[in-house]
């Protein structure tokens, strides 16, 4: 690979997780205060990332990978993005954002994929190569973080009561309309598909059901769908505490777990070599229920370092089960199955599982607001913690780590 595509490939990943970074971490913030979204309402809203993680499938499986470029696609996609991102920086009804976030999620997500496409097209040995493109991604991601607190301020009170954080909106629709033009420079990524019959299982990765018959794998599919209620908790909520809790530039400071994301995912490979695939998974099973129990009892004045590691364990917490998922995912599965179990497993998590955790934190979250429309965040991190405990157990005293070996090998 050339420096020139080099260049484009990064700056592709760094505007596409830029645009993701710029306005979702901030939403329940904006619902809640802008919209005056209740729980379930925020939840629903939530949950468009599910649906459009269940629609991307499809999209990829019946049109990108048969009938048009991969770049071409990717420019379309997120040009429409960015006149539906205008569409939310100027809605006030929450009926009418739902309608415009659930449009804008259904062609974000399979945007997710047709960047690693245009990337893997490009690379001779993906495994050595693709890190250092993906990584602009992460960076992205943390550049929009750092600059709605410390650039334009969006997320301090004086912002958030001037009810500035719609401005998000804007900043990824005006970086969706770049990456939409950029798009089309991009190196030319032809269908692979042309004649060949597709199934709905094939997308859906119905073939790789066949895994389920193995119950150490079983038992690793219902956890990993149990798992992502916690996780749900964190994305609709945290933004949202940590501003209340009173925490200076909240947005900023959860680009914390950005950075940790990316320095824990270097470790994996050494945890996987010296303690199996197991012991790693449950450490950061264990992570989520320490994380919101640090969420629980700290605050905003003298116990914030607890805010603050709590963010910071995000890379433990992810890297450790979803990232750990994927690779064991891929050992177990074999040539014939990997493709149809990494997207069975992408669709029970992000799909199902988020959906269901998505519903279950706006329950909670409605159920545990007090009478002066405060929220007890004490409670609605205890409960998630104890999922992430009851998870964690499950798990531990059912899961039976026969051959740590092979594990350990195919993540390295």
């Amino acid at each position: 690979m050339n420096s020139t595509i080099r260049i484009k490939l990064s700056i592709m990943m760094f505007l596409e997780f830029f645009i993701w970074g710029a306005w979702f971490v901030t939403l329940g913030t904006f619902l809640g205060n802008n919209l005056k979204a209740s729980g379930s309402e925020t939840a629903a809203i939530f949950s468009t990332q599910s649906w459009g993680a269940i629609v991307a499938p499809f999209i990829i499986g019946l049109i990108a990978d048969r009938y048009f470029n991969a770049e071409k696609i990717l420019g379309i996609l997120h040009l429409t993005g960015a006149f539906l991102m205008y569409q939310m920086y100027q809605s006030e009804e929450v009926g009418m954002f739902y309608t415009y976030v659930l449009s804008y999620m259904i062609l974000y997500m399979p945007t997710l994929a047709l960047v690693n496409s245009v990337s893997f097209n490009q690379m001779k040995d993906p495994e050595k190569e693709f890190s250092n493109i993906r990584v602009w991604g992460t960076i992205g991601w943390i550049i929009a973080g750092l600059s709605i607190s410390y650039l334009f301020h969006w997320d301090s009170a004086a912002g958030i009561s001037s009810g500035l954080l719609k401005n998000t909106f804007l900043l990824a629709g005006i970086a969706a309309f770049i990456l939409g033009l950029f798009s089309f420079s991009l190196p030319k990524t032809p269908p692979k598909v042309n004649d060949e019959k597709i199934k709905i299982g094939d997308i859906i990765g119905l073939d790789a059901l066949k895994l389920l018959k193995d119950k150490n794998f079983a038992i690793f599919f219902v956890s990993s769908i149990l798992i992502c209620i916690p996780l749900a908790f964190y994305y609709q909520n945290a933004n949202l505490f940590l501003t209340e809790a009173g925490v200076e530039n909240p947005t900023g400071k959860m680009a914390i777990g950005q950075i940790s994301e990316a320095l824990f995912l270097l470790l994996i490979p050494v945890f996987f070599t010296r303690f199996g695939f197991k012991k790693t998974i449950l450490i950061g099973m264990l992570a989520w229920a320490i994380r919101y129990v640090l969420f629980a009892y700290g605050n905003g004045g003298d116990l914030s370092f607890m805010l603050i590691i709590g963010i910071a364990l995000h890379g433990i917490c992810y890297d450790f089960f979803f990232v750990s998922g994927q690779i064991y995912t891929n050992s177990k599965a074999g040539e014939k199955y990997k493709s149809a179990a990494q997207g069975l497993i992408t669709l029970a998590t992000y799909g199902v599982g988020m959906l269901i955790g998505f519903a279950v934190a706006g329950y909670i979250t409605d159920n545990y607001k007090l009478a002066d429309g405060a929220v007890n965040w004490q409670m609605v991190w205890i409960i998630p913690a104890g999922i992430a405990m009851a998870v964690f157990l499950l798990f531990a005293l059912l899961f039976n780590e026969k051959n740590k070996g092979e594990e350990s090998t195919s993540a390295v």
